[in-house]
């Protein structure tokens, strides 16, 4: 375990393997405290390898000690394609994990994919507010934004986290709950994302990055940038607590890891 002068929790493990073992354990135990605590929880995903890191997950003993009845599942970011397209979230995560737990169908959020972006960005936001109005979610006191329970963010070899790529204007968007993109320097180009207040306003976020091809992110994003200058994922700072994942290869740069 590295430590970080800014707080930051960052745990250093030997294999993606490893990782995907920690990342379980810690889902589970966020939703047994939630659980307990206030009778639900509020887990948002993202694409990328994220679904397959959470497989232990869908594995003994989670399957039977996780009140999977009680979960609320939400998208980070979304493509604005056809639910069934294998560049989908949605698909990727029931494919890999959805369809692996008894979460209700109706506690799962996935996009309106027969909008444009502008309105598929619009009908997301509409979803989470009546979910504010009908107490399954909560917000944020400090910043007003929807507060989730966990949240749980990759990173891409440019920095970039959800749909918040470096330079994007979309970066520094603090009035909007979910916003579009069009021009995304990743394909496919149209997207819906959070944005950084609600991303920010979590109560748990994490960070989990696995593979050599991400070091020199992880590298820069684990230094010191002025502010002019951050990597998206170094304004990823939730109200509540960060934990960093990352492999042996993802961190094969960090001058300090244990």
């Amino acid at each position: 375990m590295a430590t970080e002068k800014d707080e930051r929790n960052v745990l250093v493990l030997g294999t993606e393997e490893d990782v995907s073992v920690a990342l379980a354990k810690y889902t589970a135990d966020l939703s047994n405290k939630y659980c307990k605590k206030k009778g639900s929880f509020t887990v948002v995903l993202s694409g990328g390898t994220m679904i397959d890191t959470l497989r232990k997950l869908v594995e003994p003993p989670y399957t039977e000690s996780v009140d999977w009845s009680k979960w609320h599942i939400f998208w980070v970011d979304e493509r604005v394609v056809p639910l069934t397209s294998p560049d989908s979230n949605y698909k990727l995560a029931c494919d890999g994990f959805l369809s692996k737990v008894p979460i209700p169908p109706g506690n799962v959020y996935a996009i309106n994919d027969t909008l444009p972006p502008e309105g598929a960005a619009d009908d997301y936001e509409d979803c989470l507010k009546k979910l504010v109005d009908s107490k399954v979610l909560g917000l944020s006191e400090a910043s007003g934004f929807p507060k989730f329970d966990l949240m749980l963010l990759g990173m891409g070899p440019d920095g970039h986290v959800a749909s918040l790529f470096p330079g994007h204007p979309l970066v520094h968007e603090d009035k909007r709950w979910v916003t579009f993109i069009k021009d995304s320097p990743k394909l496919p180009p149209e997207r819906i994302t959070f944005t950084f207040p609600v991303i920010n306003s979590s109560s748990d976020i994490a960070l989990v990055i696995t593979g050599a091809d991400l070091a020199t992110a992880v590298n820069r994003a684990l230094g010191d940038c002025p502010p002019s200058d951050l990597l998206p994922v170094q304004r990823v700072s939730p109200e509540g607590q960060l934990q960093w994942f990352l492999d042996k290869d993802a961190a094969s740069k960090l001058h300090t890891t244990n």
